[in-house]
């Protein structure tokens, strides 16, 4: 028996993508003639089990076609679904998704895994400055110290911190308890230093910056916050952050700030394990404090849950009324005080580690406070289907989070960027995303190259993180002149795919001025002011004003392909004079193609695959015109280009 069907493909099912709730789908399979079953059901899982005889439609490519129609349920979720085939002395053969846990693609005899289709809220919808935007993501201490200000006066002497005096110097290495790194060294940077580089960061193209945590803290990093409503002394205080937020805004920036609400630090207010705060103030120090019960203590006060095993991080139980009030729900919660200072929204570090009750609740206190504040949340996976403590959770349908850091493309780009995965397979998998998320998600995914989690992109790309090297030694990694221009070159390619493709795009601060370096804490030295790599800086600079000056590269409907092994391709285009959203559009489209190989590549691109346009024209400005039924285009070796027409 030969089975056919293909979530990827209209004609199997549609509309294709993602549904709003209450909406019709059409789902279809073939069945080859060589033997044709009594009947089909299609077995469909929502809140509980469903069974939809699949009526025949007739021949197909010569195999018999059947068809079901189901409405979508009227509440948001995910709907599964699989086949099941019986014959007259009822044996059953079952027809399901593939074994890659994508929940798309083509089905397979024999699987048991479900097809997924995304139910979201009718009415979901994101700020509309996530689509149209380009973020900037910001370590305050390592990007630029404030000209007439001064951290020194600020230094926190009772906590040990250790000032560089060289700001080019690397950072320290300083592993303390549970094999971590202390995290207490620190080179000055400063909000005045992020006001002061705004005409900077504008020029560069920058809509939205985002701030790992400021909020008074231990560390540099501050993602073990020691009080939420005070910015860190030597950062500045909230004068200097409603002074940047002004700034920012009128130069058409935005500031988005990081939330850590899962955990908080042994040092902190709260929990003040290190007696920074006095006797009897925290949940370590004093049993009756009104922090307590934030906390879960199998034995007070020195045996408490904590994140990953990490004392200096305990654990917040989310659940609990007060912690709630206070950063949710209070008059001048956390989340409100912060937007209201002048934020934009928030990024919520570890956010598939916070209830969903939390995040719901989260993002309505949110937009109480501003109508146009933004939620994203740190999910590493298909936000769609994420299993964390063995629950599955979807983030997608309109009630937690706006969007989510777009890990999974990164991760895919740099496979076949490398060389480890061809682009037939990598266009599967970031299709697969465009079938799982709705649109308004899609659209507002931060779509990053580097992060301050990961080794610096140009070293990732370069095949060189160091991460087979000892912790000790990774500060001496350098590359060599041939392994930094094929560093350069891939990242080009990878910096041009991301600004072509759905999500707001996102740089890691000194990533476009060409800065090496391998994971935590090398990942994270300071912008080299005067020593950036200009012409990779250059580059940033075209490729962002690309996607600035083309509407459909921001709201273009998305459609991936892979003409060969070697060059992976992404179609923005606009459908009847209307975008992804249904607004007014022209009838524009842009191709970008990459080319991973070392080889110029030749592709035809048939008249069909890019809507009948007659004409198409590279950014390099060179002009291709339709012949033969289509376009023959060359795309020199480790080189990408964007090439722009009009729909026929």
């Amino acid at each position: 028996m030969t089975l056919y069907h293909n979530t990827l493909d209209p004609f199997y099912r549609s509309p294709f993508g993602s549904l709003p709730t209450n909406s019709q789908v059409r789902i279809r399979l073939s069945v080859g003639n060589e033997h044709i079953p009594q009947h089909i059901d299609l077995r469909l899982w929502a809140d509980s089990e469903h069974r939809y005889p699949m009526r025949v439609l007739g021949t197909h490519q010569q195999r018999q076609l059947y068809e079901a129609v189901i409405v979508t349920p009227s509440t948001p979720g995910l709907i599964w679904y699989r086949f099941e085939l019986f014959d007259e002395d009822h044996t059953r053969t079952v027809y399901g998704a593939p074994s890659d846990g994508t929940g798309c693609g083509i089905g397979s005899i024999g699987s048991e895994e479900s097809f997924q289709i995304t139910v979201y809220a009718q009415d979901y919808t994101v700020p509309e400055w996530m689509h149209e935007g380009i973020m900037y993501q910001i370590m305050t201490d390592r990007f630029y110290h404030g000209i007439g200000t001064d951290a020194l006066l600020h230094k926190k002497d009772h906590l040990g911190v250790r000032l560089h005096s060289d700001w080019y110097e690397m950072p320290y290495l300083n592993i303390t308890e549970n094999d971590d790194n202390l995290a207490n060294d620190f080179f000055g940077g400063n909000l005045e230093g992020i006001r002061q580089k705004l005409p900077y960061l504008k020029e560069l193209g920058i809509t939205v910056l985002y701030l790992n945590p400021i909020f008074e803290a231990r560390s540099n990093h501050k993602y073990d916050t020691g009080d939420y409503m005070h910015i860190d002394p030597m950062f500045g205080d909230e004068a200097a952050f409603k002074k940047l937020c002004k700034d920012a805004k009128a130069m058409g920036i935005r500031i988005l700030l990081d939330g850590v609400f899962s955990h908080i630090g042994d040092d902190s207010v709260y929990f003040n394990r290190r007696g920074t705060h006095g006797e009897k103030v925290g949940a370590y120090r004093d049993p009756d404090s009104p922090y307590r019960k934030w906390f879960t203590f199998h034995h007070w006060p020195d045996n408490y849950d904590c994140w990953w095993g990490f004392k200096t991080l305990p654990n917040i139980n989310e659940t609990d009324e007060d912690y709630r009030k206070y950063i949710l729900n209070g008059k001048d919660s956390v989340i409100k005080h912060w937007l209201k200072a002048g934020a934009s929204g928030w990024r919520l570090d570890v956010a598939d580690e916070l209830p969903m009750s939390f995040l719901r609740e989260l993002r309505t206190e949110a937009r109480s406070a501003k109508k146009d504040a933004a939620i994203m949340g740190e999910v590493w996976e298909d936000a769609s289907h994420k299993v964390a403590y063995n629950e599955m959770r979807c983030y997608v349908t309109g009630d937690t989070l706006d969007s989510v850091m777009n890990y999974p493309v990164r991760d895919a780009l740099i496979r076949f960027l490398l060389g480890t995965q061809g682009a037939t397979s990598i266009a599967h998998d970031l299709s697969c995303l465009l079938q799982n998320y709705p649109a308004p998600f899609l659209y507002s995914l931060m779509n990053l190259m580097g992060s301050h989690d990961r080794a610096r992109i140009l070293n990732v790309l370069a095949g060189k993180d160091g991460l087979d090297l000892p912790r000790s030694e990774r500060q001496y990694l350098k590359l060599s002149q041939e392994e930094r221009m094929i560093g350069i070159l891939r990242e080009h390619l990878m910096l041009r795919f991301i600004l072509s493709i759905p999500g707001i795009p996102c740089v890691y601060y000194a990533d476009e001025a060409g800065l090496e370096g391998s994971a935590d804490p090398y990942c994270r030295r300071t912008y080299p002011w005067g020593r950036e790599d200009k012409d990779l800086l250059a580059y940033y600079k075209q490729m962002i004003a690309l996607r600035k000056g083309s509407q459909v590269l921001k709201t273009g409907f998305c459609r991936y392909f892979a003409p060969c092994e070697d060059v992976l391709c992404v179609l923005r285009y606009n459908e009847e004079k209307k975008d992804v959203f249904g607004q007014e559009a022209d009838s524009s489209l842009a191709l970008t193609c990459i080319n991973r190989s070392f080889h110029p590549i030749s592709l035809f691109i048939k008249k069909e695959e890019v809507f009948g346009a007659t004409s198409l024209t590279a950014d390099s400005g060179i002009s291709y015109s339709l012949r033969d039924g289509g376009f023959s285009i060359t795309v020199p070796g480790m080189r990408g280009l964007t090439l722009t027409g009009q729909i026929g």
